[in-house]
């Protein structure tokens, strides 16, 4: 058998919907106590779930270490835009870069301009997120978006921001583009 020297990113397919829905279950034990109390499930993301997000076109990339996915991190094309869906990183694995390696193999891959939502609450998601390029949306964009690219109950978009990448600002033709990115 051969062993993997270097950490790898992968498609992932049929094989890895538990390593994804384990992944998803164990790093969002982060949002408990987080989130508002009526947004937590637990799990947090049933199977089912999971598969009506696949089934609605998310394509998750994992991050392979030794032969074991650590990360996963889903894109799906919607309209316009690519959204990024569904971060996780193994609860063991956090801090270690993992996210952000992802995060960059993902924008390598995409041609439209990207959004992300996450949970107001989760302020170390927004600096990740913030880190890697990306800027937060104006309250009043935030719920126009949301209603227009992702199909999330209102509770959920009551508590959540979105940020956009250079590229969707750049595609406004805004000058607000300079308050985001210096």
């Amino acid at each position: 058998m051969k062993t993997q020297k270097y950490p790898l990113i992968i498609k992932c397919g049929d094989e890895h919907f538990p390593a994804i829905h384990s992944i998803i279950n164990d790093a969002s034990r982060a949002y408990k106590g987080v989130i508002p109390p009526d947004c937590w499930h637990d799990p947090y993301m049933s199977r089912e779930h999971l598969r009506q997000e696949l089934d609605a076109g998310i394509v998750f990339w994992g991050y392979e270490q030794d032969g074991e996915i650590v990360g996963v991190m889903g894109i799906q094309e919607v309209q316009d835009v690519t959204l990024i869906r569904h971060a996780y990183v193994r609860t063991d694995f956090r801090n270690s870069g993992i996210g952000g390696k992802l995060l960059s193999h993902l924008l390598s891959l995409a041609t439209r301009p990207m959004l992300v939502g996450t949970w107001a609450a989760a302020t170390w998601a927004i600096r990740f997120y913030e880190k890697h390029g990306f800027g937060l949306v104006t309250w009043e964009e935030k719920e126009r978006l949301l209603r227009k690219y992702w199909s999330i109950p209102a509770r959920q978009t009551e508590t959540s921001v979105v940020l956009a990448d250079k590229r969707w600002l750049a595609a406004l033709g805004s000058s607000a583009a300079t308050s985001f990115f210096p």
